[in-house]
């Protein structure tokens, strides 16, 4: 079974920063994982993609993201970060970690795995 553990949320300020932390793990250990990501979701509000980044280190942001936030990814360690500065009011919400797909030693294939979520309010 595979586990995506997001760490990093909290309350700030504006203005403040954060870096959200995902580590990717499974049983049997995991070979290879494909395109890492986040995605938030604020109160009454549809799950929105804020960042991804593929294996080789494709990158594509969200407007909102866009100047502000920066995802990077260690694949040694199969974790992916989020930083995140100039933090608005507006980027309240829980924050999800993504993995479209990884190879889990032993059995194959994984797709679409999500984090439980972590949250994320900042405070004006």
């Amino acid at each position: 079974q595979v586990q995506l553990v997001e760490s990093g949320g909290g309350l700030v300020q504006s203005g403040g920063s954060l870096r959200l932390s995902c580590a990717a793990s499974a049983s049997g250990g995991i070979s290879s994982v494909n395109v890492m990501g986040w995605y938030r979701q604020a109160p009454g509000k549809q799950r929105e993609l804020v960042a991804i980044i593929s294996a080789g280190g494709r990158i594509n942001y969200a407007a909102s993201a866009k100047g502000r936030f920066t995802i990077s990814r260690d694949n040694a360690k199969n974790t992916v970060y989020l930083q995140m500065n100039s933090l608005k009011p507006e980027d309240t919400a829980v924050y999800y970690c993504n993995v479209d797909q990884l190879w889990v030693n032993g059995m194959g294939f994984s797709y679409n795995s999500w984090g439980q979520g972590t949250q994320v309010t900042v405070s004006s």
